[in-house]
């Protein structure tokens, strides 16, 4: 009795899983039909043929930009300001008094001076020619010629002491804001103003040592800064360092740049680029076109299967990246379409549908 119940329970047992794993399997099997008759996917794509491009070649560094002159005017000698000649701000030419540092004392002391030489001078006259006459002695009339001597030095020495209070524009250039006032007791060596050469700018930036050969005096660059975003400064390298810092690899550069409107000021940080030698007849695409991969980077190229269109994954080698664009090498030539957008959804043989590109890439190098 208890074997037929366990063969009973075990045929029922038999029979119950049997259904479930064939009903899967004719599950599975109608998947698989319909799955297999379903239309291959066409995905829609923007194209664009590859052309013969021009490749600008540049140097991109980080510059600071320098006047081609500029100092703090400051005072040699000590005193109180008595005159203040200029304007914050001003436009100044050289030899430009702009300001007087009292000297009242010193004036007064060249006068007595001046008042006192013609008599010293006869006296020293005098005996000159008494002793041609050999009537002093020498020891007299050298006495006397010193005391000339050491007279006119004294005052040459006050005219210059006087000269030194009157503070003049050393070169034309544009003043700053003054740091004094009317009144002041300037001790030696106070900053009074700042007085810069806009006329001519200086940039000076880095460039790695490996680019040295690349750069020579007299090359042509362009810099833009952020206050004028967009406008771009022409000039040209005048100095090169001739040594390279060997912490940092790098070479000190300086380049040259006309200023006539003196938009650019001391100080300032700019986007510098050194023009080198355009590459020409180059293949260059829409970054968007590119499949960025660890394993190798790829484009896909539009091609014509048994009256379809498909696709077919290139592997190519990114050499640059300037702005929305990509200077690429690889098993491609010219006039080979190139899948620009929607290759998210692409592998090899995909079939896809090119629609039109609405946007277009307002950096692309200007073909030949």
């Amino acid at each position: 009795m208890n074997s037929k119940w366990i063969l009973g329970m075990l045929l029922i047992a038999v029979l119950a899983f049997g259904s479930v794993i064939g009903f899967n399997l004719f599950i599975n099997k109608k998947i698989e039909n319909t799955l297999a008759h379903l239309p291959e996917p066409t995905y829609p794509v923007t194209t664009e043929v590859l052309a013969p491009t021009v490749w600008p070649k540049k140097i991109t560094t980080i510059g600071f930009i320098e006047p081609n002159q500029g100092v703090d005017i400051s005072n040699e000698v000590t005193g109180i300001v008595n005159a203040i000649h200029f304007k914050n701000g001003a436009t100044v030419k050289k030899e430009t008094i702009l300001l007087n540092i009292d000297a009242s004392v010193q004036k007064a002391n060249l006068k007595a001076q001046k008042v006192q030489l013609p008599s010293v001078r006869d006296d020293y006259k005098r005996l000159a020619k008494l002793y041609s006459e050999k009537s002093v002695s020498a020891q007299s009339a050298q006495t006397a010629q010193a005391k000339y001597e050491a007279m006119q030095a004294n005052i040459e020495s006050l005219e210059a002491t006087i000269a030194l209070r009157s503070i003049k524009a050393p070169f034309d250039g544009l003043l700053g804001i003054r740091n004094v006032n009317l009144g002041q007791y300037l001790s030696q060596g106070t900053n009074i103003v700042r007085l810069e050469d806009l006329s001519l700018m200086r940039v000076r930036f880095s460039v790695p040592q490996a680019d040295l050969g690349k750069i020579f005096l007299g090359q042509k660059i362009s810099l833009r800064i952020e206050a004028f975003p967009e406008r771009t400064y022409a000039g040209s390298i005048n100095a090169i360092e001739p040594v390279v810092n060997s912490q940092t690899g790098l070479v000190m550069v300086q380049a040259e740049l006309p200023n006539k409107d003196h938009s650019l000021r001391g100080g300032m940080f700019a986007d510098v680029q050194i023009e080198l030698n355009d590459l020409d007849k180059q293949f260059v695409v829409p970054q968007t076109a590119i499949v960025f991969a660890l394993y190798g980077n790829s484009i896909f190229i539009v091609e014509k299967v048994n009256d379809e269109t498909r696709v077919e994954q290139v592997t190519v080698k990114v050499i640059e990246r300037r702005g929305n664009n990509a200077l690429v090498s690889g098993n491609i030539k010219f006039n080979d379409v190139v899948v620009t957008t929607g290759i998210l959804n692409l592998s090899n043989n995909t079939k896809v549908n090119i629609v039109p590109n609405p946007i277009s890439v307002p950096d692309k190098m200007p073909q030949l």
